[in-house]
């Protein structure tokens, strides 16, 4: 008998704490600074100025300040009896900021708005999703009142360039009145006067550009050497890696930090930089998996040595779990209270995700396993952040960071008054690129590129108000359009995307209208049907499908456990090769009534496809999980006959509670479909799902 030969396993190095002179010069000054009073730097003092007179753009790093420049701002305006709209990209973001402008102004005077919050919506400061405050302005110019406000502040304003969603922020650009000011901040933005030109172009005020290079805690970038030695990344402040960095890059034979295809012995790391006090870091991984196995390689030595931080540790995770039993028996639960380390990443449950980022902030964690994900939004930083790869996963492929993706990522290392300094600290492997990254170090954000597209729900809205004529002005006033002035470089680039004068653009609004007219939506003369006027008011993730499932009375109306499920199967995004129609599990009630649906909704759906738009395939699966769920099926049992993970579902939930929200807004012409959806909503928003507390 032969036995297959195997290649041996290579020998992976023991890590001994080690650190180059140079970085044990730096580490002297790890502490935390003398606390003072504070005093706003220039810059936060310069944008205050600027937006009592005009637009205003903030670039400033992560940390920076820019959340007390919106604070101070929207005090300005309070003490005017004036309000404020604030939006944000994140629901985890608006959250965050909710609860710190609650602190501030008083719960009274605060607001919250998402698909499945909504908080004292008339207060005087409104924190909500950027989607929310561009429907308010898509209701604004169909019923032609003013909407009330004084100020809008948009955070995270690069989201301007998000492929998927940049969409949105380039509409309330273009739709929000001149008269109401507009404060956008943002970290990572390299096109900031271009954008700013584009604004005075369209709003006929000025924009003033307010930028800060400093961090607020100064980033040292250090390599970790297999063997547990620390050196400096760089050669100085030059953008190509130390001495000894090239050293370990030009062996034939390097040594390697874990074996192929496994992750490095996390407790090991740990261990060197609590010797050094680099303590917490959050370390940046590229898959969920990688995450949730990384608790498992770290131990409870370091946390053991300190009894006090244990005992707090217990202690308040105790607290934060109470009362909620899917939280106090999660899996995770035992490691993160003997390790003192979290995984975080959009698998876990939402309520969970909340729980590893208080224990994070508030400084009871060793370490964090997250996701590039986790980089935008919330506010958790630690002292130090590792990488351990020089690209990540977009959706669909593999690619190269980005000078503002690191950045974000690195944005994280340093608390603002708790550090001196923070660091980044770059661990090699096969996918990390080190001579790539000394690049990055340094580099400027990339432009900002206009995303503005055409979906069916953008046409039924601005149709509900304007002409096509109208509407071909509004799209010259889009960010694309002024990119086509721009300098060669650029205007190429616009002239790819867009065609030359928006040519391109407009056909994709023709050919979108074209459909809507052969659908019966709108008239030959570009005017909304009745069918038109109630369908625009469906602002969800397909539209025209659910208005012709209307239309066809093929949505159930007296049984909103059904009527969720058949929600749930438009919103899922996900593909499944075995749809198991057949299953006998699966009650006659939902499967009949799914099945008529997609028998009777095919037609069109191939009748879109061959025009050229997207029609979602509908997959029984997740309608049958949502079924479930609403009828009260105890969430282990919905979760474990599922494909999806945990964070997975509860956000087709979510979705599908907004998508429903909007069928509720159908009253009058749909009154027991609007009215089921409403009972839909209240058997699916629950906990461990929903946890939302005013």
């Amino acid at each position: 008998m032969r036995y297959k030969k195997t290649k041996p396993r290579k020998k992976i190095p023991l890590m001994r704490p080690g650190a180059s002179k140079s970085l044990k010069n730096i580490f002297k000054k790890i502490g935390t600074p003398e606390s003072r009073e504070f005093k706003p730097d220039p810059f936060q003092i310069k944008a205050l100025e600027a937006i009592k007179k005009s637009d205003c753009l903030v670039a400033a790093p992560t940390g920076a300040g820019k959340t007390w420049i919106a604070q101070k701002a929207a005090e300005h305006i309070i003490e005017k009896k004036g309000r404020i709209w604030y939006g944000t990209p994140l629901k985890a973001l608006t959250n965050s900021i909710y609860n710190q402008f609650s602190k501030v102004f008083g719960k009274e005077s605060v607001g919250i708005l998402t698909g499945d919050i909504k908080e004292n919506s008339d207060a005087d400061i409104v924190i909500g999703t950027t989607e929310i405050l561009r429907n308010q302005l898509y209701d604004s110019m169909y019923t032609g009142k003013n909407i009330d406000c004084n100020l809008i502040i948009l955070d995270e304003a690069h989201f301007l360039g998000d492929k998927e969603r940049g969409v949105v922020w380039e509409e309330i650009m273009i739709y929000l009145p001149s008269r109401i000011p507009l404060l956008l901040l943002s970290a990572t933005i390299g096109n900031p006067y271009q954008i700013a030109g584009w604004l005075e172009s369209i709003r006929t005020r000025e924009c003033r550009v307010i930028e800060s290079s400093k961090r607020p805690v100064p980033l040292h970038p250090v390599f970790f050497h297999p063997h547990g030695t620390l050196f400096p990344l760089l050669q100085g402040n030059k953008p190509r890696p130390h001495r000894m960095v090239l050293d370990f890059l030009n062996k034939k034979h390097k040594p390697q930090i874990a074996q192929p295809g496994r992750l490095p012995r996390f407790g090991d790391i740990l261990k060197i930089l609590d010797r050094y006090n680099l303590l917490p870091v959050i370390f940046f991984l590229k898959s969920r998996n990688d995450c949730d196995q990384a608790i498992k390689l770290c131990n409870s030595e370091i946390i053991s040595k300190n009894p006090e931080q244990k005992e707090k540790l217990k202690q308040r995770l105790d607290e934060l779990v109470a009362g909620n039993t899917h939280l106090a028996n999660h899996s995770q639960r035992e490691t993160l209270e003997t390790t003192a380390t979290g995984a975080h990443h959009s698998g876990h449950l939402p309520a969970w995700k909340v729980v590893v980022e208080t224990l994070m902030a508030e400084g009871l964690l060793n370490a964090m396993f997250a996701t590039s994900t986790v980089a935008a939004g919330v506010n958790f930083p630690a002292r130090s952040v590792a990488i351990l790869n020089s690209d990540r996963f977009n959706g669909s492929e593999f690619v190269s960071l980005t000078p503002s993706e690191f950045q974000q990522m690195t944005g994280r290392a340093g608390r603002r008054g708790m550090d001196n300094v923070g660091f980044g600290l770059l661990l090699p492997g096969r996918f990390m690129n080190l001579r790539y990254v000394a690049k990055l170090i340094n580099s400027p954000p990339v432009d900002i590129q206009s995303q503005i597209k055409i979906d069916f729900s953008l046409c039924l809205n601005l149709l509900l108000s304007h002409s096509p004529e109208e509407i071909h002005q509004l799209l010259e006033k889009s960010f694309a359009s002024y990119m086509l002035t721009a300098g060669k470089k650029k205007k190429n680039s616009a002239m790819t995307q867009f065609g030359a004068g928006l040519e391109y653009l407009w056909q994709d609004f023709l050919a979108h209208m074209d459909f809507l007219r052969l659908e019966k939506f709108v008239t030959k003369a570009g005017a909304l049907t009745e069918d038109g006027l109630w369908a625009s008011s469906l602002r969800i993730d397909s539209p025209l499908l659910v208005a012709q499932s209307l239309r066809e009375n093929l949505l159930p109306d007296s049984s909103p456990a059904i009527l969720a499920g058949i929600m749930g199967a438009f919103v899922n995004e996900r593909e499944f090769k075995d749809d198991k129609v057949g299953d006998k599990l699966i009650p006659e009630s939902l499967l009949s009534t799914f099945m008529d649906l997609r028998k009777k909704l095919e037609p069109f759906a191939t009748h879109m496809k061959k025009k050229g738009f997207p029609a979602p395939n509908l997959y029984i699966q997740p309608a049958v999980s949502l079924y479930g769920w609403a009828l009260d099926e105890p969430w282990e049992s919905v979760t474990a006959r599922t494909d999806f993970a945990e964070g997975d579902l509860a956000r087709l939930i979510l979705r599908t509670a907004e998508n429903l929200r909007h069928l509720t807004n159908l009253k009058n012409t749909f009154p027991k479909i609007a009215d089921s959806a409403e009972k839909a909503i209240e058997m699916i928003l629950k906990e461990p799902v929903y946890t939302w507390h005013s």
